[in-house]
């Protein structure tokens, strides 16, 4: 029997579309036709104005570092095998607040608030990528 992994989704009727672009190498997020604000988590509904009238649409794939936290322990599969990771919040180009990880960080001691990254993907989950901190 496989192990239990708590770092995939379970995709459900309604974030079927954000996870199928996800492991297509796409990230998507919602966008209010009401009020024009962008949001992410994904939702039903507009998380600012409350309305229904909201759309996918294709983020950049850009965004920069809010907050992160370097995690040396975690037991639960298969995160106790990649640790330490950087756990982090980014804000996205579009507006909206992202939590994720952050990839190819060889020195997380280089990590800035505004630090600028760039999209990729990890077995169909976007992650972030920090390309100008190199060691």
């Amino acid at each position: 029997m496989s192990e239990l992994r708590y770092d995939l989704p379970e995709a459900d009727a309604f974030t079927r579309t954000y996870w199928d672009a996800a492991a297509e190498g796409r990230l998507l997020i919602r966008r209010c036709q009401a009020c024009g604000r962008a949001h992410h988590y994904p939702r039903e509904f507009c998380p600012h104005c409350w309305s229904e009238d909201v759309v996918w649409e294709p983020a950049c794939g850009r965004a920069t570092l809010y907050t992160w936290s370097v995690v040396h322990r975690n037991d639960l599969p298969p995160f106790g095998q990649r640790t330490p990771y950087v756990a982090a919040v980014v804000d996205l180009t579009e507006g909206p607040r992202m939590m994720t990880e952050l990839v190819d960080c060889p020195d997380p001691g280089l990590l800035r608030a505004g630090t600028e990254l760039e999209v990729a993907f990890l077995d169909g989950v976007p992650v972030f990528r920090a390309e100008a901190v190199r060691s």
